[in-house]
């Protein structure tokens, strides 16, 4: 498990993923494989096992669409109110090991800082209410401002317009596959995946791209 290699001196922007890089995933899992799926089965009469198979479907039909990112579709799909129940669970919004140390370390370094997320605005507030990460970032990125998600080689178009980074001189972190691969199309040079979005579950490996096990290791040279 070697860190990855980043001349930083090549890097003048670093785009950064929210939920599963920054921040631990495992809030947003707990709240859609259960708390969703617990309060849907209450307002349905069901058990919670036969919840979880009605709603599995539903979440396939739009996973890496905008829709699916969306608290009004869901809270407007499922009738229940989403943001409400994102509010009764936010003491399980974490931080990643060493976020705030790279975050801080990028600003003494020089570096641009973008928050590019697929949260929507609700979630995004929530979460930067509860973490105070908002003032380590020199823009913050929502997705449904441009109505398509980070999977959506449109997304670097439109994101494209606005921020105006080289490619050849941004990097960026995320923890979805998908994402890195269309950030890739676009032309985007540097990408680094997460080892472990979760920290309750085991981490993802892969050969397409390096991995970033630790903040901490990739944290710029003073």
């Amino acid at each position: 498990m070697h860190p990855p290699m980043i001349d930083w001196q090549n890097i003048n922007t670093a785009l950064l993923d929210m939920d599963g890089t920054l921040l631990d995933l495992n809030y947003d899992n707990y709240f859609w494989q259960e708390y969703v799926p617990m309060h849907y089965a209450r307002q349905q009469g069901l058990d919670i096992d036969e919840a979880k198979r009605l709603l599995a479907p539903r979440y396939r039909a739009v996973e890496g669409t905008i829709d699916w990112y969306c608290v009004d579709y869901w809270s407007a799909s499922l009738n229940l109110d989403i943001a409400l129940l994102k509010e009764e669970i936010a003491h399980l919004i974490a931080v990643h090991p060493h976020v705030t140390d790279f975050l801080v370390s990028l600003r003494n370094a020089g570096k641009r800082a973008v928050l590019v997320t697929n949260a929507h605005h609700k979630s995004l507030a929530l979460k930067m209410g509860h973490t105070r990460l908002a003032g380590h970032f020199d823009r913050v990125v929502c997705a449904h401002d441009f109505g398509m998600p980070k999977e959506d080689i449109a997304f670097w178009e439109h994101l494209h317009k606005i921020e105006h980074f080289n490619l050849y001189t941004t990097l960026l972190i995320d923890d979805n596959h998908n994402v890195l691969r269309t950030a890739r199309q676009y032309g985007i040079h540097h990408l680094l995946a997460v080892h472990r979005p979760d920290t309750q579950k085991a981490g993802k490996t892969t050969e397409e791209f390096q991995i970033i096990y630790s903040f901490k290791d990739v944290i710029p040279a003073k």
